[in-house]
């Protein structure tokens, strides 16, 4: 499976992720870059901002991104 089938596999289980979620469970380095890949190949991918506060008592900000649709592709692709 690669990269941007895990990513869209997430995607259907939990909604969400995050590039620290993307490294800790399928060591995908580059997280903002496959989603730009999944965006060229059609689907509609959101991201919301989201702060939490890091082991060092600091506010921190993420992405999470999210699937709002899959492409549709015509009869015979």
């Amino acid at each position: 499976m690669n990269q941007e089938q895990l990513i869209l596999k997430h995607f259907r289980k939990y909604k969400y992720i995050s590039s620290m979620k993307a490294i800790e469970l399928y060591g995908i380095t580059r997280l903002a870059s496959r989603i730009h890949d999944l965006r060229n190949e059609g689907y509609k991918i959101g991201s919301i901002w989201r702060e939490s506060v890091n082991r060092y008592g600091n506010t921190v900000r993420y992405l999470d991104y999210f699937l709002l649709s899959a492409p549709k592709f015509r009869k015979g692709n």
